[in-house]
């Protein structure tokens, strides 16, 4: 296999990362298909041509190495159109892919669960659609029919056009059925009163292995692109013995396929669903900030928009989520760096240094976690019917319990607590309590986010 990546005059600017670095990029991507690599090379560009993308020359110097070297596939790390890739095929004599079908074929090598793969299947075929004009001379054949399967005269292009149409329909229908599914654990772990912590981040920024440590949990963490596409969700009791779920996400990539992002945005949007977002950087990586750029990018297009703070995301719903950068790899760092990061952590409150894979720095995670959830507790009292044994077995286990007394109708509860948490369990079973809330600790916006009623705003 060659890796190319066209280093095209003028596109550069000084938030775009080197040539150097995305063909670095890419060449992770290019070994995650396990094929061997002959080499990688920049190939300069002055311009794009529309037929063949390069200039004739070049692709005469390719296609000789291409004759000698024996290479039967070329990867481009670009976008390519549907004609330019036919026309490299037949002026390289080998099989041209571009960046989309690449990053599609690791995709289909690492789902593993049936939406995944539905998803990954419908990316393909979206993908393909686009692309019959590439295909060989068979498809400019008339073909009549039988009527069930095509009108007289339908080319055979046409036909495979219909056949993908269909199977996209078919494809649609049962990821509606999953995402049913996956929308109705969603209502049921809404219900139970654990904040979920999502992670994100550029891929092979070591989440799974953040996610492992954090939960002591056993999911694939390799030095690869994409070893995590299906979000993996896990229970943990942070120190101050709330229990929260922490949810492992697809990595993103610069340039990310449109077609990806629209079949995984079901999965994407699992990040929509959780009361802090935090955003795993490789800060040993040399872009590192363009990197965390792209993954913002993303996290926008799917309706987070990133405050100008940088601490915290716009919701589409629930106003602002708060969002913690965790500066991970600084074991790869040198000393020198090590204390910058450090430094920069520490002036920055949504920030944390750390080694995922040493361990290093995770427990201010840990503690910056729980910090930020116990500045969201709100004080209140709360009285509990005698007979309502489940209500206050909830709030000993799930709140600060600061007094408790004996009232004329039960028994009197002050307490510390997650509104949010507090608001879905009284909605599903807090029958016959009566809330009286302090002013001071939470003004009116929080409790209508909580959705606590005006008899707790009153008292």
């Amino acid at each position: 296999m060659l890796l190319l990546h066209p280093d095209v005059s003028g596109e550069r600017s000084p938030l775009k990362r080197s040539a150097e670095a995305a063909l670095e990029e890419a060449s992770g991507l290019a070994s995650a298909i396990r094929i061997d690599l002959v080499d990688s090379l920049i190939v300069p560009v002055r311009q794009v041509r529309p037929g063949q993308y390069l200039g004739p020359g070049k692709i005469a110097e390719l296609a000789d190495r291409i004759r000698i070297d024996e290479i039967d596939l070329v990867i481009f790390d670009c976008g390519l159109s549907p004609i330019q890739q036919r026309n490299l095929e037949r002026a390289l004599g080998a099989k041209v892919i571009d960046r989309t079908a690449l990053i599609l074929e690791i995709f289909g090598d690492r789902a593993s669960t049936r939406e995944g793969e539905l998803q990954v299947e419908l990316a393909h075929l979206t993908y393909q659609k686009s692309r019959l004009v590439r295909s060989w001379t068979h498809l400019e054949r008339q073909r009549g029919g039988m009527g069930f399967m095509g009108g007289p005269g339908e080319t055979q292009i046409e036909a495979d056009r219909r056949l993908i149409d269909e199977r996209i329909a078919q494809i649609r229908r049962q990821l509606k059925s999953v995402t049913r599914t996956r929308g109705l654990h969603r209502a049921r772990r809404q219900k139970a009163p654990y904040p979920v912590i999502a992670l994100v981040g550029y891929t092979n920024a070591g989440k799974s292995t953040l996610f492992n440590r954090m939960t002591r949990a056993d999911v694939m963490a390799k030095d690869m692109l994409f070893a995590t596409l299906d979000p993996t969700l896990r229970a943990i009791d942070l120190p101050s013995g709330r229990r929260v779920m922490l949810s492992d996400t697809v990595g993103f990539v610069s340039e990310l396929p449109t077609t990806l992002v629209a079949a995984f945005r079901a999965t994407l949007e699992e990040v929509l669903e959780a009361d802090i977002v935090v955003h795993v950087r490789d800060a040993a990586h040399g872009d590192s900030d363009i990197q965390r750029d792209d993954v913002l990018a993303v996290l926008a297009d799917l309706g987070l928009e990133p405050a100008q703070d940088g601490q915290s995301l716009a919701h589409p719903e629930r106003g602002r989520l708060p969002l913690i950068e965790t500066l991970n790899k600084i074991d790869l760092a040198d000393d020198e760096t090590q204390a910058a990061l450090a430094a920069t952590a520490r002036r920055h409150g949504h920030m944390v240094a750390l080694s995922a894979l040493t361990g290093e720095g995770c427990d201010d995670l840990v503690q910056t976690l729980d910090g930020l959830l116990s500045a969201q507790d709100v004080e209140m009292t709360v009285t509990v019917p005698f007979a309502d044994g489940a209500t206050q077995a909830w709030l000993k286990a799930h709140s600060n319990v600061l007094d408790i007394g004996h009232g004329e109708d039960g028994m009197r509860y002050t307490v510390r607590v997650d509104p949010v948490a507090w608001a879905k369990f009284a909605k599903d079973g807090g029958d016959g309590m009566r809330e009286d809330m302090s002013d001071q600790d939470m003004d009116g916006d929080t409790m209508d986010a909580a959705g606590i009623g005006e008899t707790a705003r009153r008292s």
